[in-house]
């Protein structure tokens, strides 16, 4: 519930709340969520960690996922969904919005909005989806002193390095480079845009003792694993980046269509959250009792 009318708010960080789920037996499962709608939808069905996609962000600004957005339009988002669901968050930091000290800029900003955890990628700007060709990658000793920069400027927020490198170095220089990550500060390693359940085994034998997180986008170069088949790999950590968006996305272009078409959207309405199924996910009800509760109207 919404942090105006939470019981419970949480007291302890999101960073420490992050790291505790993390220790815990079994796979973390991380749904992606968009927006704070989204974010209480997650919750409401029992996902206690949630994932915040840069890709997710900018396609629902409108703009392609090239690193174009700034670390204050993230912030926006990392708040939304932090007060409304109240769960600590994973929040997509890109290539960390430039150097060392912009690394350190955005984790205190991340984990003072309220992210629990970040993950920063060995990419050169113009960056580029995980699953896409031609990525341009930093050099190993660079990425770990952006690593190196995010711990040092990190509370309690937890820091993964991811690494593209497999697509262009192999799995052999994709596991160099994260053993040069832990060395620097990572908590945990996210390997990107592996292709077999052989990469991601090779990944797991390289790295033993360290924390790995699995991507499970759709329509990309990973095959379609469940959250139980990446346990049984071995890894600690599964996100869905952008599946929210693109369902909500894909029931907006069919809305538009039949608008467009029969000039209503009657057609449409047995797809439509109802106005009931709304206010009682956003707690509309509880906001108004509250409200009547602070500024009830006085008689003269």
């Amino acid at each position: 519930m919404t942090y105006l009318i939470a019981q419970d708010i949480p007291t302890e960080s999101a960073g420490r709340r992050f790291r505790r789920k993390l220790e815990e037996p079994g796979i973390l499962r991380l749904p992606g969520a968009h927006n704070g709608q989204a974010a209480l939808q997650a919750k409401a069905v029992g996902f206690e960690v949630l994932y915040l996609s840069g890709a997710a962000m900018t396609a629902s600004m409108g703009l392609p996922d090239l690193g174009i957005i700034t670390v204050d339009e993230v912030c926006f988002f990392i708040r939304q969904i932090a007060r409304a669901s109240g769960l600590p968050v994973l929040v997509d930091g890109d290539t960390g919005y430039g150097e060392a000290l912009n690394v350190m800029h955005m984790v205190r900003s991340f984990e003072e909005a309220g992210a629990g955890a970040v993950h920063l990628e060995d990419q050169l700007l113009p960056k580029k989806c995980g699953h896409l060709n031609d990525k341009k990658l930093a050099s190993p000793a660079d990425m770990a002193l952006k690593v190196a920069a995010a711990t040092r400027a990190a509370r309690d927020i937890v820091v993964i390095a991811r690494t593209d490198a497999a697509a262009s170095e192999g799995i052999d220089g994709a596991i160099a480079r994260a053993r040069l990550y832990v060395e620097a500060g990572a908590d945990a390693i996210f390997p990107e845009a592996l292709t077999s359940i052989d990469d991601f085994k090779q990944v797991r034998a390289g790295l033993p003792g360290v924390k790995l997180l699995a991507n499970m986008t759709e329509f990309g170069r990973t095959p379609a694993l469940t959250a139980a088949e990446f346990e049984a790999l071995g890894y600690d950590m599964v996100i869905w980046p952008v599946s929210s968006l693109r369902v909500a996305n894909k029931a907006q272009e069919r809305l538009y269509a039949a608008l467009a078409r029969d000039g209503a959207t009657t057609a449409m309405q047995g797809e439509m959250q109802t106005r009931k199924e709304l206010y009682d996910t956003i707690g509309l009800g509880k906001f108004e009792a509250l409200d009547q509760s602070i500024a009830a109207s006085v008689a003269p």
